[in-house]
Parts: structure tokens; sequence; C-alpha cells
């Protein structure tokens, strides 16, 4: 049986299948572009120098992509970066599939392809509440968030038969079809509310960019939380990353830590598809008690415990920080008003992220100094404290989330007072 918002809202079904097939193809080229960057030049280094090339613009350029998001249509963004995306990674394919593999050429495509990654994210956030109801879009994120797992589940294993059967090639060449069937998809969106498509009243990006940074500021649930997301990242990413697999591997095997990051996987698919039909009264609350859960599998492995311990902490691992990611972004598009959604979204993007790569570069150092099972252990107990930080705020604790009977950050009527027929053809 299809979930309800599938069936009455049109908008959102063109959104979920164009998001289906983007992330799918996203899922896959990673593992695909490492191969075969790697197998076109020999060198490590070059894979690295183009990751870091898609990395640095897309940190650099959120701000002015949540500005861009919240001044025109979002439909509009999305088209533009999904098309363009899709010839970015297409002409990366032609490239591999013709023999003419180039460092600089590779690493400005992915450049271009990270810069347009910087538009795409901030769009996204905020194009969600233009499709659904105020209290339909907790579901909306779980159905979502489902499709993002699931393609992190499936997704690599099916790049890799692929780079073994053909190359990195033609699954770089799916991950180009994908954005422009995305962008397909987009183009079936129905117009947005005319209050919400005139949002930022057209001063400079500069005055557009510091309104967006008052809001986020003066909104102390968004700004405690998001600290405590940059500091989680500080201390978890480089630490799963780069000691996960080594410290499993010493455990018992190289295969422990694939096992591990399915059973993540599993769990966060799991608990995805089940908070399509929680009812939480608090669920910022619940994120954020849910997110302990996340830092067991680090507790589990630096304190040694046995592989069928490590892995089941994974699984539930999973299950918390689903909780946490759904509650996050319906937190955001339920209280923050629609016209600086994608700024402030962009805000907490960036804040959250640009610790990982100091974590990463800090990780290999602290492991050698005080070994890696003790840095592994001290970053599972310090994203205990740090997530239950913000709970200390009443204003994180008691922010109530949306239940039926709620209309729309548009002032449009819900799915109960709206007659299906009634709704305009839409998309992704």
């Amino acid at each position: 049986m299809l979930p309800r918002l599938l069936v009455r809202r049109s908008g959102f079904r063109w959104f979920f299948s164009g998001q289906l097939v983007s992330l799918l193809g996203s899922s896959m080229a990673p593992v695909a572009l490492a191969f075969a960057v790697l197998n076109a030049s020999g060198r490590p280094d070059d894979l690295g120098i183009v990751l870091a090339a898609r990395m640095v613009p897309l940190l650099a350029f959120l701000l002015i992509g949540g500005a861009t998001a919240d001044r025109l249509p979002r439909r509009t963004v999305l088209v533009a970066a999904n098309l363009g995306s899709g010839l970015t990674q297409g002409a990366v394919a032609v490239l591999l599939l013709t023999g003419n593999y180039s460092l600089p050429a590779v690493a400005t495509l992915e450049f271009l392809n990270g810069l347009l990654a910087a538009f795409t994210t901030p769009a996204l956030r905020g194009l969600l509440p233009e499709l659904v109801a105020t209290e339909e879009l907790q579901q909306a994120n779980s159905l979502l968030s489902s499709v993002k797992n699931g393609t992190r589940v499936f997704g690599p294993s099916i790049s890799g038969l692929l780079v073994v059967a053909v190359g990195g090639g033609p699954a770089i060449a799916c991950d180009a079809l994908s954005y422009l069937v995305a962008a397909v998809c987009l183009t079936r969106l129905p117009a947005a509310p005319r209050d919400s498509s005139s949002r930022a009243a057209r001063g400079t990006l500069r005055r557009d960019l510091r309104e967006g940074w008052t809001v986020f500021r003066g909104t102390p649930w968004v700004w405690t939380v998001t600290t405590a997301f940059c500091v989680t990242n500080l201390v978890q990413t480089g630490t799963w990353q780069i000691l996960g697999p080594q410290l499993t591997k010493q455990l018992s095997s190289e295969a422990t830590w694939g096992f591990l990051l399915s059973a993540r996987a599993l769990g966060m698919l799991l608990m995805s598809a089940l908070m399509y039909r929680l009812v939480l009264r608090h669920l910022l609350r619940a994120g954020q008690l849910a997110a302990v859960f996340a830092a067991l599998p680090l507790l589990a492995i630096g304190t040694g415990l046995r592989t069928p311990w490590v892995i089941a902490a994974g699984f539930v691992g999973g299950l918390g920080l689903s909780v946490t990611l759904t509650a996050w972004d319906t937190s955001l598009q339920e209280h923050i008003p629609a016209r600086v959604l994608s700024r402030v979204a962009s805000y907490d993007d960036l804040l959250s992220y640009i610790a990982i790569p100091i974590g990463q570069l800090a990780v290999g150092p602290l492991a050698q100094r005080f070994g890696g099972f003790q840095v592994m252990t001290a970053a599972g107990l310090c994203y205990v404290v740090v997530v239950l930080l913000p709970l200390a705020s009443p204003v994180v604790r008691g922010l109530p989330h949306a239940i039926a009977g709620a209309t729309t950050p548009q002032g449009e009527q819900t799915p109960h007072d709206q007659p299906v027929e009634d709704e305009p053809e839409a998309a992704r």
C-alpha cells in the first residue's frame, strides 16, 4: 500500500521520484569515481585532489546558495543546478570512457559539481514545505530519509558491480543521467505560492546573508543544536572514517567494517520507515535524546567489544541517527519562516560541516599520541555529552511538533480540508 502522501500530493510524488533517481545515482558516484580515477591515473594523490576539488566549493558557496534559493523560485534553482550537475558529471564520464583522463580537467569538472551542489542542498531543504502541509513534514522527511538510506545500502554495491563489469566511466554516466531525470521531475513542480516566490526583499546579497544570519543567531534552539552538531562532527566523523576501518580490522577482520556499515545503514532505513507513523509531541527533544545511540558504535569499538556486539551497536546507532536527522529537518521546516529557510539551512550546513576536515586532520596525530582505541572511546563519550547539552535549554526541550490540524507555512488549507482533485499538477 502506497503511503498516503504519495497518493494525495502530486507535487510530492514527482519530488519523491526525482530524489529516488538522483540519490541512487549519487550513492553510486563515489565508488565509481574513486576506482575510475585510480585506474586511469594510478596515483592516490589524484583522487585526493579530485575529492577536495568538489568539497571546497561546496563549503565556500553554501551561504550564497542559501541566499539564492530564498531570492528565486526554488524549483528554478534546482532545475538549473541538476542540469548543470548532469552536464559536468557527463563530461567526466566522457573523459574516462574515451581514455582522455586529465587531472586538471576532472578536478575542474568536480569543482563545478561541488559549486552546483552548494545551490542544490539549501534549495532542497527549503522546497519541501511548499509541497506538503505543515503537519505532513515529518512523514515527508521520513519517506525521503527512507530513500536516502536505501540508496546508501544498495547504491555502492550496484556501483561496485558496474565498475567490475564495465568500469567506472559507465557508472559515472549513470549518475549524470540521474541528475537529468531529476531535473525533468522538477519541471513538473507547481509554481511557488506568491509570498514564497517573492521571498527575500530584493536587496543586495550581503543584506540577504545578514538577514539569514540574524534569524539564525536570533533563534536560540537553532544555533544551540547546530553548535552541538559542529562539535559532534569534529569528534566523530574523522574518528569514524579513519580509525573505524583500522580498529575493526585489529578487533577481528576487514569484513567487520563492511558488516558494521551495513548494519548501521539498515538501522537508519528501518527507523526512517517507522518515523512515518510515529507521532511525538516534542520531536526535537526526541531527536536529541535518540542521538545518544549514535555514539554506541564508537564506544563499542573503542572498548574492544566482540564483533557481534559491535555490529549490534552499529544497528542501534543507525536507529538513533535516523530519528535525529528527521527531527532536525522537520523542526527547521516547521518553525523557520519560508522566506529565510534556505539561508538558515545553509548556515546550519556550513557550521555543521566545517569542523569535519579539522577532525579528519587531527585524528591521526591524536591516535599516535594516545592510542586509537582510547581516542575512539573519548570521541564516543564526548559525543554523548555534546548531544545532550542542548536539552539544558527549555526552548529545545519544549519546542512543539506540528500535529494534525496545523496549516501550511504559506497559509494554504491542509490536505484534510483540501480535496485531492483541487491540487495542481506538480513534481519533484
